[in-house]
C-alpha cells in the first residue's frame, strides 16, 4: 500500500513526522516516521486514529445553509456557488452598511500550519478592514513573561532531557500534551535523575517523581518566589552569571523577600520541607532543567508566575550545559513573517480580545459585529463564558459563517457551514514549538465530498469581493516557498525542505541555551524584573475563591482530544474530578450524578471521586462538546470572560464553582 509522508500541525509541541497509508485516495493507516528524530517512530493516540476523524459520521461534507432557527443544527444542502455568492454578498453588504469593523474573524489553534491560518484569511480579512482578532485563551501570559525575560530565546531540545539529572516539570502533563518527552524522561531515571512535578493533581508522571508538590490553584507565583528568596538568603545563587548576563537581580531579590518558607507553604497549601528540598536540589544538582507548561499563565497572576519560573535557571545557574535551563515555547528558534510575505498587513482597526469574544459579541456596537466567520476553532466548546455565547450566536441579525471538518457545537450556529479540508487533505507550512523542525507538505488524500482548504475558500471570496491583487502569491506551494525564503537563512531552509522535507531552524536541532542560543533582548541579557510586570513586579494577586464558590475549577488537556479536536470521539461522559474530602463533606459518591455550578452557569455531569486531585479543586478537561454532558454546558460555562491584567490571557483556572449532587 502507498506510504505517503506526512507532518502534524496540531497544537502539540512535538510536531510529529507521519507516514500514512493511502489506498484509493483513503488514509488507511497513520504511523510515525523518522523523519523527525523526535517522533522515534510512534505517534499519539490521537492522530493514530485520525482515519475515524476523517470519515466519521460528524464529516461535513458539503456545504449547507441553515434552514431551522440558530443553534438548531438543521441545514440544507447547496452548492459551492450559492454558499459563496452568499457569503460574499452578506460580508459586502455588512462592510457597506456597518463598516469593516462589523466583521470579525475568528480562530485559533485548530491547525497552527501558516497556510491555514494567516494566509488568504489574513489577506481576506485585513482587505475588508475586519475587526482585529487578539488570539489570548492560551500562552499569551507565558509569551509577554517571556519576550519580557529574554526575547523568547529557544529552550532545551525534548530529547535533550535524557541529559538531565533534575528535572522539573512545572504546570505540565506530558502524557496528555507532548507524550515523546515521556522516553527522554525515562532515560534521564533510568541514569540517576531526580524528578520534580508542581501540580494540583497528582498525574501519572507526579506519581512517579521524587518529589510531587500539588499547590493551590494560581498560587505558582509565590512558590517560585519563595525559591528565589532561598537561593538568595543562603548565598546559593549564581553571582557571577547575574553579574555578566543579567539585569535586575536586585529587584528580583527585594520581591521575593517577603516569600520565606512558611509563609509560601501555607500560601500555596504544601510543605515547607518540600519546598527547601527543591531549592536545594536547585543549587546542587546538575544538570538541571526546568519545563514549564502553560499550567501557571491560567490565572490572574500568570504573567508575573512564568515569569518568576523562568527566572529560576538564571538565578540557580543552570545555563551552558546541555540538559541544563529551562523549555516553554521553542518557537523562538523561528523568524517566519508571512504576512508580509503576503501583502496582507494588520489594518489599524479595533481589537476584540478572543477570551472575551462573548462579551463583545453581546456589547460592541459602533459599531455592532454583523458577520463572524468561524474557522480552526470550536468557540462555543473552548472560549469563556458559554452561555452568553450562545445567546450572542442565537441573535438573528449575526451572521456566521462556520468552516470545519466535523460537525462542532459551534457549527449548528452557522448560518452557512462549510466543508473544511484536514491537514492530510491539503498543503501545509508548519513549525515545531517544541520540536526543531519545519516542514511543507502536500496533502496525503483525497478530500472526501466537496471539503474545500482555508486557502481556496478565502481565496473564492477574495476574487467575489474584487479584493485579489495581479501580484498576489495565489498557489500554496509558492506562498510555503516564499514565507521559508523570507526568513532569515531562508535559502538554507527552502532548499532543505524541497530536498528532506523538513528544515532545522539556525539553531540546529539541539541548542544550548548561552551556548548556541543567547536572549533575543537588545543587549542579549536576562531582564529578571521587566517592564511586561508593570508597577508592581511579582504582585500576588490572592485566591477569588467565595463562600458560595469555594473550590478551584481547573480544565486540563484531556489524553484523548487536541482540546476540542477529536472529542466526538470520545463516547464516555465526561466527569468531574474531585478530591474524597470535597466529595465528603457533600455527600458525594464516586459515579453519582452532580452539578457543578456558579453564577454564570451549571454542568451535570457524573462524579469522580480520586485523591488524584488535592482538595480545593475540581477537575472538568476542557474541550468536551455538549453531548458529554447530561445538561449540554462544559467547563466554559463556568468561566467568567476575564482576562489577566498584565497580558490580556484567558483566566480559566479563576473559575470558583461549587458541586451538589443531583
Amino acid at each position: 500500500m502507498p506510504i505517503v509522508q506526512s507532518a502534524c500541525p496540531l497544537d502539540c509541541p512535538d510536531a510529529c513526522s507521519l507516514d500514512v497509508e493511502v489506498k484509493e485516495g483513503r488514509v488507511r493507516a497513520i504511523r510515525g516516521s523518522q523523519l523527525n528524530p523526535l517522533t522515534a517512530g510512534f505517534i499519539c493516540s490521537k492522530v493514530s486514529r485520525m482515519s475515524d476523524h476523517l470519515y466519521g459520521p460528524e464529516r461535513v461534507l458539503f456545504p449547507q445553509v441553515r434552514d431551522g432557527p440558530k443553534g438548531s443544527g438543521r441545514f440544507r444542502r447547496v452548492s459551492w456557488d450559492e454558499a459563496l455568492d452568499l457569503v460574499a454578498r452578506r460580508l459586502r453588504e455588512v462592510q457597506t452598511r456597518w463598516g469593516g469593523e462589523a466583521i470579525l474573524p475568528c480562530s485559533y489553534g485548530g491547525s497552527n500550519g501558516m497556510l491555514t491560518e494567516g494566509a488568504q484569511d489574513a489577506r481576506l480579512f485585513h482587505r475588508l478592514g475586519a475587526t482585529n482578532l487578539d488570539r489570548t485563551i492560551c500562552a499569551v501570559p507565558s509569551t509577554v513573561a517571556a519576550e519580557g525575560l529574554v526575547g523568547k530565546m529557544p529552550g532545551i531540545a525534548l530529547q535533550d532531557y535524557a541529559h538531565s539529572r533534575l528535572i522539573v516539570v512545572w504546570g505540565c502533563n506530558p502524557h496528555a500534551t507532548s507524550i515523546h518527552l515521556l522516553p527522554h524522561i525515562r532515560t534521564a531515571r533510568r541514569a540517576g535523575a531526580r524528578l520534580v512535578v508542581v501540580d494540583p493533581r497528582r498525574t501519572r508522571l507526579a506519581a512517579k517523581a521524587d518529589l510531587h508538590l500539588p499547590v493551590r490553584v494560581g498560587t505558582d507565583l509565590p512558590l517560585a518566589l519563595a525559591l528565589h528568596r532561598a537561593l538568595f538568603t543562603t548565598g546559593r545563587v549564581d553571582a557571577d552569571f547575574l553579574a555578566a548576563h543579567c539585569r535586575h537581580a536586585d529587584a528580583l531579590e527585594a520581591a521575593a523577600a517577603p516569600w520565606t518558607l512558611d509563609r509560601a507553604a501555607t500560601t500555596c497549601g504544601v510543605s515547607s520541607r518540600d519546598i527547601e528540598t527543591l531549592a536545594d536540589w536547585l543549587s546542587e544538582i546538575r544538570p538541571a532543567a526546568v519545563r514549564c507548561g502553560w499550567g501557571p499563565e491560567r490565572n490572574r497572576n500568570g504573567t508575573a508566575a512564568t515569569a518568576a519560573i523562568l527566572a529560576l535557571p538564571a538565578v540557580a545557574g543552570l545555563f551552558g550545559e546541555r540538559g541544563g535551563g529551562y523549555t516553554l515555547s521553542n518557537s523562538g528558534a523561528w523568524s517566519f513573517d508571512h504576512q508580509t510575505v503576503l501583502d496582507a498587513p494588520m489594518p489599524p482597526t479595533r481589537h476584540v480580545n478572543l477570551a472575551e469574544l462573548a462579551p463583545a459579541l453581546d456589547t460592541l456596537d459602533d459599531p455592532p459585529v454583523r458577520a463572524l466567520f468561524v474557522y480552526n476553532c470550536n468557540p462555543v466548546s473552548t472560549v469563556p463564558h458559554q452561555n452568553l455565547l450562545r445567546r450572542a450566536l442565537a441573535d438573528e441579525d449575526l451572521f456566521t459563517v462556520v468552516h470545519e471538518a466535523v460537525h462542532t457545537d459551534t457549527a449548528d450556529w452557522a448560518d452557512v457551514l462549510l466543508p473544511a479540508t484536514t491537514f492530510l487533505e491539503h498543503h501545509e507550512l508548519s513549525r515545531g514549538y517544541g520540536a526543531y523542525v519545519a516542514r511543507h507538505h502536500g496533502p496525503a488524500a483525497t478530500a472526501p465530498g466537496e471539503a474545500r482548504s482555508n486557502q481556496a475558500v478565502f481565496g473564492a471570496l477574495l476574487e467575489r469581493l474584487g479584493l485579489r491583487r495581479p501580484d498576489d502569491l495565489w498557489e500554496p506551494a509558492d506562498q510555503a516557498a516564499a514565507i521559508l525564503r523570507a526568513a532569515p537563512d531562508g535559502q538554507r531552509l527552502a532548499e532543505e525542505v524541497a530536498t528532506h522535507g523538513q528544515a532545522l531552524p539556525p539553531t540546529g536541532a539541539a541548542p544550548v541555551q548561552f551556548v548556541d542560543a543567547y536572549p533575543q533582548t537588545p543587549d542579549r541579557k536576562v531582564d529578571l524584573v521587566p517592564a511586561c510586570l508593570g508597577p508592581e513586579p511579582y504582585a500576588f494577586r490572592p485566591d477569588p475563591a467565595t463562600a458560595q464558590h469555594p473550590l478551584a475549577l481547573i480544565s486540563p488537556a484531556h489524553e484523548q482530544m487536541i482540546t476540542s479536536t477529536f472529542a466526538q470521539l470520545v463516547d464516555a461522559p465526561a466527569q468531574a474530578w474531585l478530591s474524597p474530602t470535597d466529595a465528603t463533606v457533600r455527600g458525594i459518591e464516586d459515579a453519582a450524578p452532580i452539578e457543578v455550578f456558579n453564577d454564570l452557569g451549571a454542568v451535570h455531569c457524573v462524579a469522580r471521586v480520586t485523591d488524584e486531585v488535592r482538595p480545593g479543586v475540581v477537575l472538568l478537561h476542557k474541550g468536551w462538546w455538549s453531548r458529554h454532558t447530561a445538561n449540554g454546558q462544559t467547563s466554559t460555562a463556568l468561566v467568567p470572560a476575564a482576562v489577566e491584567s498584565l497580558s490580556g490571557g484567558a483566566c480559566y483556572n479563576d473559575a470558583r464553582v461549587n458541586v451538589r449532587q443531583r
